[in-house]
Order: C-alpha cells, then structure tokens, then sequence
C-alpha cells in the first residue's frame, strides 16, 4: 500500500429518491475530486434509502432493487469512478440473478471493475438474503480493501477474518445511531423535532450526534476493530432522519492505531478527508498481535453453541438468550 487520501461521506437520503441520492453522490465526488481523493466511501443503502424498507412489501423493495454490475446504479458508479480516477463505494438493494434481493454495496473502480459485498448479516426486511463470503479486493490505487456493513462491523469475527484476507483499509458503511436498541445500555431513540429543528438550534442536536446515541457508542468498540486487526477504517453513515428514527452521522475516518484522523459530528450532509500513511500499516500494534495469533486454540470460534438466531432473529427478537 501506498499514501492516499480518502473520504467518508455522511448524507440524509431520501427513501426512494434513487435520482435524488445518486445527484447527492455526483456533487460529493466532484467536491473530493478537487481534494485529490483516490477513495471514497457512502452509507449503506444510501441509493434506495433504509430503514423505510422494512415496511415494504416483496414487489415495492423489488421496485427500488437493480442488478450488479448491469443496473443503471452500478452503471453511474462507474462512469464517476472513470471520470475522476477515484474508487467510489456506495450502498443499493441488489437483485441477483437466482431471485434473491441483497443489501449490498458495490465499489466502482477507475479500472472499470467492481467490487460486490452482500451484507452478511442482513435484517431489514424478511424478503432480503444476507451474503454467505467476505469481500476483500485490490483497488487500483494499490491498497487491499475489505467492506463490511454495518451490523457486520459488530462481530469481531469478521473484522478478523476480513483482516486475515489481506484487508490494509475495511470500508464500514452504516445506518445507524439513534436507533431503537433493545439492550438498555446501546444507542437509544433521538427526538425528531432536534432534527428538524437543526437550523435554529443546531447544538441541541450535535449534543445528541456525540452523546451515547451517536460518538460516544462508536467510541465503545469502532476504534477497536481498526486497532486490533490492523486496518485503517473509513466510517461512513446516514445523517438526520430515516423514516421514523435519526440517525447520527459521524462520519470518520481513522488509522490502524484506532485513533481518529477526521471526523465530524455537524448535522449537515458532509464529508471528512484525511491521508492514509501506509508506513504505519506494518508495525502498527493490531499487525504485531496477528503475528502472534495461535491458530490451533480457537476450533471453539468456528463451533455452533445451540443458540444462535438468524440475523433477524438476533435484531428483534426479545427473547433472552439462553446460557450456553
């Protein structure tokens, strides 16, 4: 790997407004361009909007899903990605060739290719699959790149496993913050009104964005994934509401160390640039502690323990678990 400089974008979109959020897309790219960003990297499903999409049925979600690499998304994606000589990921409803729909993020790249991920643990709608690989890939910017989406960023275990697959940058897009958790000590629902009140009173809601709903819940685990496995990380997230939740922002972006190198928490669509210096990579404390790994005590990881949930399941249910 070499230096770069990269960019986390953070935007409210619009639920359904593909025109809308792609323009959204264009306007941040052409702003990166100007910075002489190589990478850059938007929400999850910011192309079809999120979180209304668990109240839709089958042919409404099949309405707002497109294929890979031949929808009109992916497509546009492209020609961005050419036109500036950057490699842009962004998040879509992905319909596959066997049928299925996937909450998936495509990453465009200036070479023409692209790259796939299918969130592995995907609990939006009951009518949508999660993706069964890991996706790790050689940008041409001469990084290795992996992509998990958010709830995949909360098991460490694929944090791990897309480290061990050569990732040097994990692109971690998101919905989140504000939400509705059903574990009393996680995130917790924000006031509408705070939103739509931002202009005049726009404390009220950054107080929020780097309360215990937005930062500081980050704080308890996002720097971790990049410093235990090595990683630099680029956050990206929806901003502001999301059908009847707010989500945070705070996009960022940070080093192998876990340490922050840009972020913000305005309550605005905006972006955070910071350089990649790629000589931290190789003594950095997470890369050391891999070298060190011993294989041969961790069959237990790989093993069913009897109370696992399909990720829906493990989203919503409220049932409590049973002790192994």
């Amino acid at each position: 790997m070499r230096d770069l400089n990269v960019a986390a974008v953070q935007f409210n979109h619009r639920a359904g407004g593909k025109a809308y959020n792609l323009g959204v897309i264009e306007r941040f790219v052409q702003a990166a361009a100007g910075q002489n960003v190589e990478l850059i990297a938007f929400p999850e499903m910011c192309v079809t909007g999120y979180w209304h999409v668990r109240n839709l049925a089958r042919p409404e979600i099949e309405a707002l899903a497109e294929p890979v690499p031949d929808g009109p998304t992916t497509r546009t994606l492209l020609s961005l990605s050419e036109r500036h000589r950057m490699t842009i990921g962004a998040g879509l409803i992905e319909a596959a060739e066997d049928g299925r729909l996937y909450n998936s993020y495509v990453v465009a790249m200036p070479d023409g290719t692209h790259a796939c991920h299918r969130k592995l643990h995907c609990f939006i709608s009951e009518h949508m699959a999660s993706g069964d690989r890991y996706t790790v890939f050689d940008a041409p910017q001469g990084c290795r790149v992996g992509v998990l989406t958010c709830w995949d960023n909360n098991l460490v275990e694929n944090a791990r496993a897309t480290a061990l697959l050569g990732a040097e940058i994990l692109l971690a897009p998101h919905q989140t913050g504000g939400c509705n958790s059903r574990s009393p000590g996680a995130m917790g629902l924000i006031d509408p009104r705070l939103w739509e009140n931002r202009d005049v009173d726009p404390a009220a809601i950054e107080a929020e964005f780097q309360g215990p709903k937005g930062r500081a819940w980050l704080m308890r685990w996002l720097p971790a994934r990049a410093h235990d496995n090595g990683m630099f990380l680029i956050f990206s997230n929806g901003v502001g509401a999301d059908d009847d939740e707010v989500r945070t922002g705070n996009a960022m972006i940070l080093d192998p160390y876990g340490r922050i190198l840009a972020e913000t928490w305005k309550a605005q669509d905006e972006m955070v640039v910071a350089e990649l210096q790629a000589e931290q990579l190789e003594l950095c404390t997470g890369r050391r502690w891999i070298r060190g790994r011993r294989p041969e005590l961790y069959s237990s990881l790989a093993e069913t323990r009897g109370d696992e949930l399909d990720p829906r399941s493990a989203r919503f249910s409220h049932e409590r678990p049973r002790t192994p």
